[in-house]
Parts: C-alpha cells; structure tokens; sequence
C-alpha cells in the first residue's frame, strides 16, 4: 500500500456504521493459537539473501511463509508493477512482518481455509523499512504522487512491521476480483463507498463479497479495517503500534 500522512488511510480506523455489516466469522472451528515462531538463524541463511532482508531478520522480523508457507506473496514494490513504476526493495522477494503480526496472518489463513478451502491470501506487502520509505519519498517529492506517500520521518503502520496488503487468490493462482487493482488511488477502492457503488452498478455483488470474505477472516483474526483501501489491514492502532514496536531501519 503506499501510506500517506497523517490524514491518509493508515491513520482512519473504521467507525461503526460506515461499513456494510459483515457475516458473523464461522467459530465452530476456532484457529488455534500458533506457537511462537524460531527466528532465522543468520548463519544459515541463503547464498542469495539480500542485504535488506538480513536486516529485517536482524531486527526481529520472520518471513511469513516461514510461519504459513500457504500464503502466498507477490511483493508490488519489488517488481516495477506498482503506482511508482520502481522497484525500491531489490532483490527482496520475501514478505516480512512482526512475529505476532504473521501470527495473526496465519490464524486469518486458518479461517479463510476453513470456509473456502481453495482460496488462499496474498500478501502485495508487509513491513516497509523506512530505508525504502525515503526511496519512495524521494521518487514521488514534489510530483501530484507525493500525497500519497508519507514522510520518512512520521513512520507508517508498514514501517513497523504492522500492517498487510494483500488479496485473495484461487487455486489456479487468479487473483480474485476486487473492483480495482491494488494501490488504485479513486474512492471504488474504498470500503466507506461500496454500498454507493453496488448501486451505481460500478461495483458487482461478487467483488463485494470477494471484499467481505477478505475483511471477515482478517477482522477474525485481530487485525482492523480502514475505510480508504480494501487491501491495507492492521495490527494494531497507532498507538499500541509505538509502543510495542520500534520503527524497522
């Protein structure tokens, strides 16, 4: 996702009554609790590992597929298939989050395959170092992408390790449709619209409920709902963000 400033999506919660209600999660089968997970040990790491993802594992962050090896990863910013047309992140090809973070990522994973057993999540994007955070400042200063990208230095929910981008893809690797692309920044990607769009014809019921089960298992899981962006999901809120994180260098 790319995070704009303080009034930009990472910093609007959802408020009752400005979703459509969703389905009650199924919890007769509730997802039990994954054990904590073992950091990677550094000198046993690839040949090929990136500096920037040695200092992501040195920091404390796991590799999500290590935690869930069924979730599936197509990092945006590590392609030029993205609204920066850049690839910021090299050759870093893994998603990385805070422990806990993909934890919950593989609880919501648990729930998606419970109900949909052919569908599985995909993640575009997870903790954002503010090293890459600066890459993205500097392409975007003073061109009308700027707004949004947020400063380096106010730190995004990415930049902690926190937040998730990501879809829903099936069993022949087709992303399931959602409306829009991801990182499509015009008010059909976002959640506060849709019963405006359903109406208007401009969204379908299937690419609402496409967007209603990946809200449903992640909100089951813990993470929250913002209003400006049907891919972007996180942890915590802000401030139990700060508090139980440090932002990753």
């Amino acid at each position: 996702m790319a995070c704009r400033g303080n009034t930009g999506p990472e910093h609007s919660q959802s408020q009752p009554g400005q979703l459509p209600e969703l389905p009650a999660a199924d919890t007769s089968k509730p997802a039990a609790r994954p054990e904590e997970p073992e950091l990677l040990d550094l000198s046993v790491l690839e040949a090929d590992t990136s500096e920037l993802e040695r200092a992501l594992i040195a920091q404390g962050l796991v590799d999500v597929q290590q935690i869930e090896p069924s979730i599936q990863v197509d990092l945006k910013y590590a392609s030029t298939d993205n609204f920066l047309g850049e690839n910021v992140y090299g050759t870093l090809r893994r998603c990385y989050l805070q422990p806990e973070v993909a934890q919950m990522l593989q609880q919501a994973q648990t729930l998606l395959r419970q109900e949909t057993p052919s569908l599985s999540l995909i993640v575009f994007d997870g903790v954002r170092p503010r090293s890459v955070q600066m890459k993205m400042w500097e392409i975007v200063k003073g061109t009308p992408q700027q707004e949004y990208v947020a400063p380096p230095g106010s730190g995004s929910m990415h930049n902690y390790g926190a937040a998730v981008d990501l879809g829903l893809v099936n069993e022949e690797g087709e992303l399931l449709d959602m409306g829009t692309p991801f990182d499509y920044f015009g008010p059909l990607a976002q959640p506060r619209y849709e019963m405006q769009y359903l109406k208007s014809g401009e969204l379908t019921p299937e690419q609402l409920q496409n967007r209603w089960l990946l809200r449903k298992v992640m909100k089951a899981a813990g993470f929250q709902v913002i209003l400006s962006e049907w891919w972007h999901f996180n942890a915590y809120d802000r401030k139990i963000t700060r508090q139980k994180f440090h932002i990753v260098e």
